[in-house]
């Protein structure tokens, strides 16, 4: 592996620690402070709303001023966020607003690094600077399959951290200890990739630019194909939404999981679902192509999600939920692969980032509803859930059969 894109690997995977470590405990603070549920869900929104803001603002300031510096300060800023996580672990539990005050702490260090962690377009940047045309196939793909590893280590490290002795404190020191050798060797190994003859002057970015999609959308006039995709991929994203505003409150109170033992189950999911996406998605597109594929997924995750409630024996649950994951094993990696398949190349850097933003935008408007709603009715949630899979795979189909007369070469790019 070669040292200049240590940084960048360490940086994607810090990113999504930042959201996934907490994931276990998050519903523990919240509970241990006397709030309500919709607190938890409020708490992942923060996080991703301001990545959302802050990170096409940083993607810009890189274009000014280079990438190392961004990074440098975002990262700082990181490490700072958890500090005043400890901060909020450390005050008197007194009330202000109707909130336990280390929440409003506890809410501002996810504000901190939901701004400060939207550099993942500044770390995409600096890698398409010092790669190769051809090293930038597989270093993106590291790139993803770090962000998975992320995702499978976070919860087992916060929840097995949190069930120490120093309790809470112990998941802050392994979030600190990581943000700190990432801080560390952006500065020792990080050379400035963007020259001072290809900077470029700020371009002014509204907030109402950056939020409205459809605006952002029209503006590439994308094929029809990619307009299917970003509309499926909507209902797609905002399920997961929901799941993730809500999928550690339904285990708690479904089975009465500690920190540990949700940390635990959170990390053999995060393994099922890397194998699934290596391996078992590969297969799937060997045999079926990738738009069948997505179909497939899509019926998957609408038939585990709902089965995961009608049971509370932990084996059965297991194997429903083992469905629901292969199907988002099978959806996610084929909405990037049929995007990039279908659009204009010279759209391709826009586009791309308009479907990372559907993410971003679903994460940050949906989990505080989702955790609110499950907070009144429970379980049964899932089964209204379980109908925005069932609409994409419907709009997927349709879509399909439209684009046989519309874009007559597109079997061949998803076979």
């Amino acid at each position: 592996m070669k040292v200049k894109f240590l940084p960048a690997y360490l940086l994607t995977f810090v990113n999504v620690l930042g959201f996934s470590i907490l994931m276990p405990i998050l519903p523990f603070v919240v509970k241990d402070y006397g709030a309500p549920e919709w607190m938890y869900g409020l708490l992942l929104t923060c996080y991703s709303a301001f990545q959302f803001i802050g990170a096409p603002y940083l993607g810009a300031l890189s274009d000014a001023i280079g990438r190392k510096p961004v990074l440098i300060i975002s990262q700082a800023g990181t490490l700072l966020s958890w500090f005043v996580f400890v901060i909020a672990l450390l005050l008197p539990n007194v009330p202000v607003l109707g909130l336990a005050l280390p929440l409003w702490i506890v809410m501002l260090s996810r504000i901190l690094d939901g701004i400060t962690g939207g550099n993942s377009s500044v770390t995409n940047a600096y890698i398409s600077d010092i790669t190769t045309r051809d090293e930038k196939s597989y270093i993106f793909g590291y790139l993803g399959g770090i962000a998975g590893i992320g995702m499978i280590i976070g919860p087992g490290l916060g929840g097995l951290s949190a069930s120490t002795s120093l309790g809470f404190f112990g998941t802050m020191f392994v979030a600190i200890f990581i943000s700190s050798i990432t801080l560390i060797s952006l500065f020792a190994w990080l050379n400035e990739s963007l020259p001072h003859d290809k900077r470029r002057e700020r371009k002014k970015q509204t907030i109402l630019n950056t939020l409205f999609i459809p605006k952002r959308v029209k503006e590439v006039q994308p094929s029809y194909v990619i307009k299917v995709l970003f509309t499926v991929k909507f209902f797609f994203t905002t399920m997961m939404a929901f799941y993730i505003g809500t999928i550690a409150l339904y285990l708690i109170d479904t089975f009465g999981f500690n920190e540990k033992e949700l940390g635990l189950f959170l990390l053999i999911v995060g393994v099922f679902l890397a194998f699934n996406q290596a391996v078992l998605s590969k297969l799937f597109v060997k045999q079926f192509g990738e738009y069948k594929t997505l179909l497939i997924g899509l019926s998957f995750a609408a038939l585990g999600l709902f089965s995961i409630t009608i049971t509370n024996n932990l084996w059965l649950f297991v194997s429903f939920y083992y469905i629901m994951n292969l199907g988002l094993s099978l959806c996610f990696p084929m909405f990037n692969a049929l995007i990039s398949q279908n659009a204009d190349p010279k759209k391709q850097g826009e586009i791309m980032g308009i479907s990372e933003s559907i993410n971003s935008f679903t994460m940050a408007l949906f989990p505080v509803v989702a955790a609110t709603l499950y907070g009144m009715i429970g379980y049964h949630l899932y089964h209204f859930v379980s109908i925005l899979p069932v609409t994409a795979f419907i709009l997927a189909l349709i879509g399909a059969r439209k684009m046989k007369t519309k874009k007559p070469d597109f079997d061949q790019a998803s076979e």
